[in-house]
């Protein structure tokens, strides 16, 4: 799916639980999308994830959030998430261990079973990806990003997946060829492990 802002993850990830939920969920943001109200609404682009979670379609001990950074999210959400087991990964701890790290200790959080891939473009560093609502700076590069995404797919047994927050139209194009890179990365890494598991032609 493409965005679209953040708000589309939740009827995303919902129709792709639908059939055997809860599901894990990987999700890379600069924001974790988990207050309980963004100006005064329950249902915006802020907080998709967290009704997600009380829906129960995602489960909180196989959510993994990546590339965090800003003065935004508020110290309640991040203690609400903390309380249920979901497991954060700042932009420091990336600089600190490398995206390797943090991608093997994210995949041994979502284990087996269906995962949902989100992408928020502005978990990418605004040098990167310049046209999106709300930037931050201080983000992963895209070849971060791009080696993520594509490991995530090949690694991971993905549902759905989806890149949102890009505008489009800004010098270049910048942020619009580089979402459309991410999609081409989770791609390929499913062409990947569909080769790896014998599941016939690509």
């Amino acid at each position: 799916m493409l965005g679209g802002d953040h708000s589309i993850a939740e009827p995303d990830v919902t129709a792709c639980a639908a059939s055997g939920g809860p599901i894990g969920l990987l999700h890379f943001d600069t924001h974790t999308d988990t207050a309980d109200e963004l100006h005064g609404q329950k249902r915006s682009h802020g907080t998709p994830m967290r009704r997600l979670v009380e829906d129960g379609v995602v489960d909180p001990q196989r959510y993994v959030q990546i590339g965090l950074r800003g003065w935004w999210s508020e110290a309640e959400d991040l203690a609400w998430q903390e309380s249920l087991g979901i497991s954060t990964f700042f932009m420091h701890d990336i600089e600190r261990d490398g995206i390797e790290a943090v991608l093997e200790a994210a995949f041994e959080v979502l284990g087996f079973g269906p995962v949902f891939l989100t992408v928020d473009v502005d978990v990418l560093d605004p040098a990167f990806a310049p046209g999106t609502g709300t930037p931050e700076p201080g983000g992963m590069t895209s070849a971060q990003l791009l080696k993520a995404c594509r490991l995530a797919a090949r690694e991971l047994d993905l549902v759905g997946a989806d890149v949102v927050e890009t505008l489009p139209l800004t010098v270049e194009d910048a942020t619009a060829v580089v979402a459309n890179r991410l999609v081409a990365s989770i791609l390929t890494g499913l062409a990947v492990r569909k080769r790896a598991s014998g599941a016939g032609p690509l």
